[in-house]
């Protein structure tokens, strides 16, 4: 069996057929999967007893068991009894700064970011979105690693540094200085230009006065740096708390908002602007969800202290815990009125036909990668979407905004990037949870050497 490591913990691929130990790729490199449920990840159907090529990390046929022929020397692989969906794509994330239990600016390095991206691989997410708190050039570098093929773990894309009103950038003490203040539309057109010059991803923006501790960045500033962005190509993503502010965002051509507005309902006149300009929408209900909560609920508990805890750290284990409690009645009476205004204006989005994605607000402190994104789809599908509308959202709408043509879907012609389940999703969506193999490009992954590494170092 050849395994390709990169350095530093690693994403380990194993030859072929997943259910084959021992053996190699098959000369063709084809391989036929056999019996599983199949979610395609675009909406439509799933095929029940399906049958799919794959040849050389692309899916090249896919249909019925029976009615899909192997070339010879094809691997034959029984899935009877699981179901396959496309691997998932988290679109808000921050990366580099949770170190085992400790959380703190001088965490963030090259071995932190490679951790949450080989935790994420490991609970089944293939790309992650780092948005606005990445200083100076590491994840520029491991991006550039990863195009290379020189580095596995989830796929990374950055925006840098994020852009706000002074003060007005990321809340904690850990980010502090990162952001770029923008007072002026001189300023905020040079800073998208020194973005650009680095090729981010995406520009992300701090709208709101957070809390009262910052001012509000104008409209002239933002719509500055829309327009900018704009020319260099570049997509910007709007962190936003107040409704008359993502009114304003939508007509000066925001591409997405990395949060919901919390302030208020989002109402009909926002809502149809949305669905009318295509802009992107990042849910982002699992951190505000904990505010209601006087004690971990039993089955993410169950699931923490089960199955995840073998690549997250007990220490971690015990503070994501702990973050769910300690709160009075009157804390969490006032946090669930607040978070039901995010479960309402995301019922009315999904039912107008917004553009909804996976969004986490993953790595934030004590909240890990991949454990954040399966608990981000079971609020998602509380607060009305049904599990396939999740499952859109996690997979095909997440490759369409970060423009990946080769994956996000089960299809002919797209990348065999897919999760095998023990159990069907669509029966209750945290069977994502459930996850047997986790295969990249035809490949599966060596889930135990991720967790093997993870649990060595962090």
């Amino acid at each position: 069996m050849k395994i390709r490591a990169a350095a530093c913990t690693v994403l380990a691929l194993i030859a072929a057929s997943f259910f084959l130990q021992g053996q190699t790729a098959p000369p063709t490199g084809a391989a036929l999967y056999e019996g599983a449920r199949l979610i395609p990840g675009d909406g439509k159907p799933a095929i029940e007893h399906s049958a799919f090529l794959v040849e050389n990390g692309t899916v090249t046929r896919i249909g019925r068991q029976g009615d899909v022929k192997a070339p010879a020397g094809a691997a034959r692989v029984d899935l009877t009894g699981k179901t396959v969906m496309p691997a998932l794509i988290d679109i808000h994330t921050h990366t580099g700064f949770q170190k085992g239990a400790t959380y703190r600016a001088e965490n963030y390095s090259r071995e932190t970011i490679i951790a949450d991206l080989n935790r994420a691989l490991y609970f089944g997410v293939s790309a992650v979105v780092s948005e606005g708190i990445d200083p100076g050039d590491v994840s520029f570098r491991i991006r550039d690693d990863q195009a290379a093929g020189r580095l596995g773990g989830a796929r990374l894309f950055t925006a840098g540094r994020g852009m706000g009103a002074p003060n007005a950038g990321p809340g904690s003490e850990t980010y502090r200085g990162i952001a770029y203040d923008v007072t002026t539309e001189d300023e905020a057109r040079r800073d998208v230009r020194e973005l650009a010059a680095q090729k981010v991803d995406f520009i992300k923006i701090w709208v709101d006065d957070r809390n009262g501790r910052a001012p509000e960045l104008s409209a002239p500033l933002y719509r500055a740096i829309i327009d900018e962005a704009h020319k260099h190509g570049i997509r910007v993503n709007a962190h936003v708390f107040y409704l008359a502010d993502a009114k304003g965002l939508v007509a000066a051509g925001i591409d997405a908002f990395t949060h919901m507005v919390r302030d208020k309902e989002m109402d009909d006149e926002v809502v149809q602007a949305v669905v009318r300009r295509g802009v992107t929408i990042m849910p982002t209900l699992q951190n505000t969800e904990r505010g209601r909560n006087i004690e971990m609920p039993a089955s993410l508990a169950a699931w923490l202290t089960g199955p995840a805890r073998d690549a997250i750290p007990p220490d971690l284990g015990a503070k994501v815990q702990a973050g769910y409690g300690g709160r009075t009645a009157a804390q969490t009476a006032a946090a669930r009125e607040r978070y039901a205004i995010l479960q309402r204006s995301l019922a009315k989005l999904s039912a107008a036909g917004a553009r909804i994605v996976l969004g986490g607000d993953t790595g934030l402190q004590d909240d890990p990668f991949g454990f954040a994104e399966h608990r981000e789809l079971e609020l998602m599908v509380d607060a009305g979407m049904t599990p396939m509308q999740a499952i859109v959202a996690a997979t095909s709408r997440g490759a369409e905004y970060l423009r990946l043509r080769n994956t996000g879907t089960l299809a002919a012609g797209k990348r065999a990037d897919l999760l095998v389940l023990d159990a069907n999703p669509l029966d209750a969506i945290t069977n994502t949870r459930r996850i047997a193999r986790v295969v990249l490009k035809g490949l599966a992954v060596d889930r135990e050497m991720l967790r093997s590494s993870l649990n060595s170092t962090h």
